[in-house]
């Protein structure tokens, strides 16, 4: 009997032993499980910044710290991902806010986090003993299971923005937290990461070198906006393009500041453009300063200081300004680079719009 002389009575009864036995055939599958470039449920989107700001700053008048995860947080959660509190389908992003003479206590967890300082003064996050003074474009790293809490001694509240890999660590079943023997760390120092390893010109490249296991993280813990800002206006008076860009890394290895997450900047002049790139991996942006607009897989969204947007994996993606702009990127493009998984495309050509998103 040839395949083609088999009942449909035959066919019926086999899926439903092969549905019984917990099984399922690769060849009903179509081209789902391995289609030809990424399909991503992350879609492309924007947060109103001046929404988020007044959510948070309701939040801090409302909700305890001690109501839940130890933090005050508002997460991104990206439409496309079903409600799940994930910015995309790898990234972590939210804002945190933290009141006048509020600590939040110390904790450690198997994901990896940064936090980038969105506005306030007076707070310090403490890592595994040093006391890490916290101000606005700051970049701090709480890498992977390293003891972390934060204190704000000032009189004004504090916002920051926290990227997480725990989506990739959740999905990973690779989870774990531990709260602190007593509320808060006592601190051994302060600022002993930026004062061993800050010199100016550490901590910045044009690319993070590939990830190796010589280092798990940088021992840099924090990143002073001062020298972020004088390292970009360098880099854009050497350029003829009106942009400049530069990663954050080890000031040890060149490598990513995280083994998971890395950290870009791109400062832009008014009217210039980003070459057009996609990549294998998510990216979430903050909008720093400047005004402007980006295109994201035909998606064109107009942004302005304060917002935050993200890009899904494999879409074209070019940002523009109207004027002087900076914009932060978190990416899980370390992690794609250590599973071999990663590759870009550039290309001069210009996407063709299809829809507006605007803040």
């Amino acid at each position: 009997m040839s395949k083609a002389d088999v009942s449909t009575t035959e066919l019926d009864a086999f899926y439903a032993a092969v549905a019984d036995a917990e099984l399922q055939p690769l060849w009903t599958q179509g081209r789902s499980l391995q289609p030809f470039a990424p399909a991503p449920s992350t879609r492309v989107h924007l947060w109103e910044g001046a929404a988020v700001r007044r959510l948070a700053e309701e939040s801090g008048r409302l909700i305890g710290i001690d109501q839940g995860g130890d933090r005050r947080v508002l997460s991104l959660a990206n439409p496309g991902l079903g409600g799940a509190p994930f910015a995309t389908s790898t990234l972590w992003g939210a804002v945190q806010y933290l009141g006048p003479h509020e600590s939040a206590p110390a904790h450690r967890h198997s994901q990896a986090a940064l936090r980038f300082v969105l506005e306030g003064s007076g707070t310090w996050t403490t890592v595994n003993g040093d006391a890490c003074d916290m101000n606005p474009g700051d970049l701090v790293l709480t890498p992977a299971w390293t003891w972390h809490d934060h204190t704000n001694g000032g009189d004004e509240p504090m916002i920051w923005f926290d990227g997480l890999d725990m989506p990739l660590v959740n999905m990973l079943d690779a989870q774990f937290f531990e709260r602190f023997g007593s509320t808060l760390q006592e601190a051994e120092g302060r600022n002993l990461s930026a004062t061993a390893f800050g010199a100016p010109g550490d901590g910045f490249a044009d690319e993070a070198r590939p990830p190796s296991d010589e280092e798990e993280w940088s021992p840099l813990f924090v990143y002073r906006w001062e020298r972020t800002d004088a390292e970009l206006s360098r880099r854009l008076a050497a350029a003829g393009d009106g942009v400049a860009e530069l990663d954050f890394v080890s000031p040890r290895t060149g490598r990513a500041v995280l083994p998971t997450l890395g950290c870009h900047m791109v400062r832009l002049a008014p009217g210039s453009s980003t070459p057009t790139r996609r990549k294998v991996g998510s990216s979430v942006y903050v909008v720093w300063s400047g005004e402007g607009r980006s295109v994201i897989g035909g998606t064109e969204l107009t942004w302005r200081a304060g917002d935050f947007f993200c890009s899904p994996s494999w879409a074209y993606v070019e940002h523009q300004a109207a004027s002087p702009s900076d914009l932060f990127e978190l990416s899980d493009r370390p992690a794609l680079e250590a599973l071999h998984l990663f590759r870009q495309e550039v290309t001069s050509d210009r996407q063709p719009v299809t829809s507006r998103l605007s803040s």
